[in-house]
Order: structure tokens, then sequence, then C-alpha cells
């Protein structure tokens, strides 16, 4: 009997332990995070395009005379000056008959060579002609890409049209991250049948050192909100059909909870906030915010503000 009391004793007192710690509240779950803040520095909205670098002005240089070449003086890629000689030409009855009326009058000096000069600045694209070869008045036999007609020739979807006009300046990002400005200088006259696309020619201030058929980027602005506020791109968080956008904003030292937003212009790493309106001093969860319930604990490590 003394036993069978005792153990019914012990098996209370297990029971209750039991239940207090059944009853007893969890802790909640903190989570590390940094924070941010807002932005007003100003916000835009851009758009890459692709263009390419051309010449638009390609001298070809042609015989001046029906003779053979007697020197040629230039290769593919040279770069000339206005007024270089190119070519001489001497002609069928010079070349037969020349040395010939010498003899009988040196003063006639018969039979000289007919220089074929170049008429631009710019680079040798094409020589399509070697020393020796027969050449009629009018041949072509050279191409020079004139330097200065260098320029970025733009396709521009013909909806995107309003947002460039003559004479404002666009960034140029090269494929070696460098970058350029130009002016925009004039628009084609026509639009490209099957892609409704409309040429449009930039101007390459500065270095004209772009190699032609290099494609490049061109940065066109659409819209500029010099008074904005935004945040940085991984404060904002969204579904996944991206229909619906938020943040996690603290509401004191240790809470912070999911406010829904609306958003406005987005660039590569800022997001403008239209509403609600935030304040300077409103806390924003910059790390830390993904996945989480609608009010969680937080212990901030980090403040980017």
């Amino acid at each position: 009997m003394k036993n069978a009391l005792l153990l019914l004793l012990l098996s209370t007192t297990v029971c209750i332990s039991c239940k207090n710690e059944a009853t007893e509240e969890q802790p909640a779950t903190v989570i590390p995070v940094t924070l941010t803040s807002i932005d007003t520095t100003g916000i835009s909205s851009y758009m890459d395009l692709n263009a390419t670098a051309t010449y638009l002005v390609k001298n070809t240089i042609k015989a001046n005379a029906t003779g053979y070449l007697n020197s040629v003086n230039v290769a593919n890629n040279d770069y000339v000056t206005d007024g270089t000689t190119l070519f001489s030409i001497k002609t069928r009855e010079a070349k037969v008959l020349g040395n010939t009326i010498n003899k009988i009058d040196p003063s006639l000096n018969f039979g000289g060579a007919i220089t074929v000069r170049s008429n631009t600045n710019g680079i040798i694209t094409m020589v399509n002609v070697q020393q020796g070869d027969y050449v009629q008045d009018g041949d072509a036999l050279v191409t020079i890409n004139d330097s200065k007609s260098l320029a970025i020739v733009l396709s521009v979807p013909y909806e995107l049209k309003k947002y460039i006009t003559v004479g404002h300046q666009l960034s140029i990002l090269l494929p070696d991250n460098a970058t350029r400005t130009a002016t925009v200088q004039k628009f084609a006259p026509t639009v490209e049948a099957s892609s409704q696309t409309q040429n449009v020619v930039l101007k390459v201030n500065g270095n004209q050192d772009i190699p032609e058929n290099l494609i490049v980027k061109v940065r066109v602005n659409k819209a500029a909100h010099a008074k904005s506020i935004s945040l940085p791109k991984a404060a904002v968080l969204s579904d996944e059909t991206e229909t619906d956008f938020w943040i996690m904003k603290m509401i004191n030292a240790n809470t912070a909870i999911k406010v829904p937003i609306k958003k406005g212009i987005q660039t590569d790493d800022k997001v403008e906030i239209l509403e609600p309106k935030l304040t300077a001093t409103d806390k924003i969860l910059l790390t830390g915010n993904y996945g989480v319930p609608d009010t969680i604990k937080v212990l901030v490590i980090k403040t980017d503000l």
C-alpha cells in the first residue's frame, strides 16, 4: 500500500511538469537583417538600344587617265591625308614612245607618269588594283572612308521616336565598357518596311577611334523624375506573377511588418515608390526580407542609412 501511494504521487508530479512545459510559450524566431532608407536624388527610366558604327561618306578614287599603273603607294588600312599621292599612271603612248621622243627633244619630257591623289583625310578600306595593271580613265582604284563622317546609326522603333530629338546628347556604351557621347544629328526620311524602324544618325563627340561595323549600345532616356522617392531594388519584393509588390518596414526596434506598395519607374538598381508616401525616418529591410511572414522579429546587424 505504501509503495502504491508513492508511485501515484510520482506520476502526478510528472504529469503536472509535462503540462507546464506544453503550455509554456515558445520564443519567436529572430531574423538578422540590414536596413536601408529612401533615396530622393531622382530617378530616370531609360532603354538601351543596339546601334552600329559606320562611315557615311566613302570616297572612291578613280583613274584620271588610261594606261598602266606605274606605282601603287597605299594598302588597305593605311591612313591618308588630302593631297597624298596614291598612284601614278603612265599612258600607253608614253610607255611606248617616251624614250624615243625624249631622245629627239629632251625638253618635251614626254613619258612622265600622271599622279592620282587623295581628295580627303581617311582610311583606305579597299584597293582594287596592283602595280602594272592596265586601267582606263574612270576606273575605281581605291575606296577611302572619310574620317570626318564616322557616325553611329541607331534603328529606333517608330513608337519610340518621341524620346529622341535632334541636338540631344546620348550616351554610347562600347563592348569593352568604354563610354562615349554622341549628338543626334538627323533622322532618315524613310522607315524600314518589315521592322517599322527608323534610322537615326548620331555624331560621335571627341575621339573618332571606333572601328566600323562595331555594335554598340545607345542609352535613350524615356522619363526623368527629379523629385522622387526610391528604394534599392533588393528592398522591393513581389509575388511569382509580379502583380503585387511590398516592402518590409520597421515599426519599432525589433519588429518589421509587410507594407504593400505601388511602384513607378524601375532601373537596374532602384525602384520608384509611388505609394505609400515614405519619409526619411522610415527604416526598410534591405536583406533578410525574402520569404518571411507579414510580421517578423528582427535583429539589426547593419544599417545602410
